[in-house]
């Protein structure tokens, strides 16, 4: 009886297990032999399907974006558990997006083919980590297709447009959230938490002989022993897996309208980027850059090989990731300062055999002037300078709370997003407090997704005692959100929101006064402050522009006075030391 029972089980088991293959999974791109990518709804309805035969796949939609369709999320796991906060006690995460400009779709393809030979058993299945991607980012450039606006790109024959459905480049979008992609990019990448991201491209630029090129966060600004793990460990062991494989890959070629043998630098990936975003979480982040002018189906095939091989390495390192990022934010603390602004340093090189074509510059037939010509035929290798050090130019200290009054909803429902702790005030307080006005600043003549950015930004800062209100919001900075907070709260970071101009409001005086009017309380006011009519008289003398205008004189003299507001230039972001 016994036996019969088992046997039961046994068979009731397998029927659980038996999976419906009569999907053909043999996708787009493979069909056509390597010269086409899937649209958008065919690349979702090929992971419905695998979800449906493999158990070991799940794909859910999660949050908005600016087209009206969800995004989706898609997850391999030998265990079948997909409750991320389970996942993360045990297992590292590898993150993938795809599609973020979707003309540039060799990551879609090559993650389909991923996903699938993980379930099938093609490739060997990690134990200990679990594959996480995003199918396609900008749902509604993907929906706008063409054959056209990749100027400079072989293939596939036909493919997305690189702005989203409000034509936006979802790229330039992380830190200011102006899209629903990217808010909901922040929903998704909280719910995960990666360890290790990757986010596929293909390159524009100088013309090589490589097939790939990486991108990783710039090594100096991820900083500390995490940095130094991603520079000296992870990165030459992806180039070495895949010279073993004979894919020949090299740092991402910054260089335009010039030739790569005369030495780059590395790109400098700010938080406005995927990479720059996900670095201020301790994430290690990466950019595959294919190269624009290699066929298609090269290209694909190669960033299959690069994404199988950080597979690897996130699976047999992934212990050791896991540690350098908890600890960290407990590092950052407790050096006091973090750095803002970055440069170059040409003090310290590296040297690339750097595989390039012969270039020249000669004259153009279509507009007489000189022209940069690569020559195919003329291959070479030659031993290059790589400036891929940078040092910081600025600090600041690192405050232990910020304090935000309430009525900045657009900046706290970004904070709020991106899972930053914080509370209210529970009555009116008031606290001693570092403020900071605004010094100088510049801003950009030409409209950059959809904004006029400052840059330049610099503050005077004081102490002041201010009363809050309640149901203002008080931040402690000892939280996972550290670098996020400093780099969006500090209005001298690059992409601080102060700089994506979310604060210019306080740059408008909003009360003024009426010369005829204020000429005579300023002559008071200088009679009842001789300091103050010396300082007057000294600016005079020593700025002739100065004394020629005399809206500049009573303006200046109004500024000095209690009728000028506080509001102005006053940045509403304040810190507790």
């Amino acid at each position: 009886m016994k036996k019969i029972f088992f046997l039961f089980i046994l068979i009731t088991a397998c029927k659980t297990e038996k999976r419906d293959l009569n999907f053909d999974f043999t996708t787009t791109f493979e069909k056509s032999q390597g010269t086409e990518t899937p649209t958008y709804p065919e690349v979702i309805n090929y992971y419905t399907e695998l979800a449906k035969a493999f158990p070991e796949i799940t794909i859910e939609a999660i949050g908005e974006t600016d087209a009206g369709k969800p995004l989706h999320i898609v997850t391999w796991n030998i265990e079948k558990n997909f409750n991320f906060q389970e996942i993360r006690k045990n297992k590292q995460i590898l993150f993938i997006n795809n599609g973020i400009h979707p003309g540039e779709s060799d990551g879609i393809d090559a993650t389909m083919l991923l996903f699938r030979d993980l379930a099938n058993g093609k490739i060997e299945a990690p134990q200990n980590t679990v594959l996480v991607t995003i199918p396609v980012y900008n749902v509604g450039g993907s929906l706008n297709r063409n054959s056209t606006t990749r100027t400079n790109q072989n293939g596939p024959k036909e493919y997305g447009f690189r702005g989203n459905a409000r034509n936006y480049d979802l790229n330039r979008d992380f830190i200011k959230s102006d899209t629903k992609n990217a808010k909901t990019f922040a929903k998704i990448f909280h719910k995960v938490q990666p360890d290790v991201f990757i986010d596929n491209h293909v390159s524009n630029g100088a013309d090589y002989q490589y097939t790939l090129t990486h991108l990783f966060t710039q090594h100096n600004k991820l900083g500390g022993d995490l940095g130094n793990y991603l520079h000296t460990i992870m990165m030459p062991n992806l180039e070495e897996k895949l010279a073993a494989k004979n894919w020949d890959i090299t740092p991402y070629v910054n260089v335009f309208n010039t030739v790569p043998e005369t030495g780059f630098s590395q790109f400098m990936d700010s938080p406005r980027y995927s990479t720059g975003y996900t670095t201020l979480f301790n994430t290690l982040g990466m950019m595959v850059e294919t190269h624009m002018l290699k066929p298609y189906k090269q290209r694909v095939e190669g960033t299959y090989e690069l994404m199988k091989s950080m597979l690897e390495i996130t699976e047999k390192d992934g212990k050791k990731i896991k540690e350098l990022r908890a600890n960290y934010n407990k590092k950052l603390l407790a050096n006091k300062t973090y750095p803002l602004n970055w440069q170059v340093d040409t003090t310290k090189t590296s040297t690339l055999n750097f595989k390039g074509f012969e270039g020249a510059m000669i004259p153009s037939k279509i507009t007489g002037q000189q022209r940069l010509k690569y020559d195919t035929t003329k291959p070479f290798t030659k031993e290059i300078n790589y400036l891929n050090y940078f040092k910081p130019t600025d600090s600041v200290s690192i405050p232990s709370a910020y304090v935000i009054p309430k009525g900045w909803w657009n900046v706290i429902e970004r904070l709020k997003g991106n899972n930053v702790e914080m509370k209210t005030l529970k009555n009116d307080t008031v606290l001693e407090v570092s403020a900071y006005t605004i010094d100088k600043y510049e801003t950009r003549k030409q409209a950059y997704e959809g904004h006029y950015p400052h840059y330049n930004t610099t503050v005077k800062s004081s102490s002041e005692k201010i009363t809050f209100r309640e149901g203002d919001f008080i931040i402690n900075t000892n939280q996972r959100a550290l670098r996020y907070l400093l780099e969006t709260l500090e209005p001298q970071a690059p992409d601080s929101f102060f700089n994506w101009n979310f604060f210019d409001t306080i740059l408008q005086q909003k009360e003024h006064f009426s010369p005829y009017v204020w000429e005579d309380k300023a002559k008071a006011l200088l009679a009842q402050n001789p300091k103050l009519q010396i300082a007057f008289n000294t600016k005079k003398s020593f700025n002739k522009d100065f004394a020629n205008n005399w809206y500049a004189q009573l303006d200046w003299l109004h500024k000095q006075s209690e009728n000028y507001e506080k509001a102005h230039l006053q940045y509403p972001v304040y810190r507790v030391e």
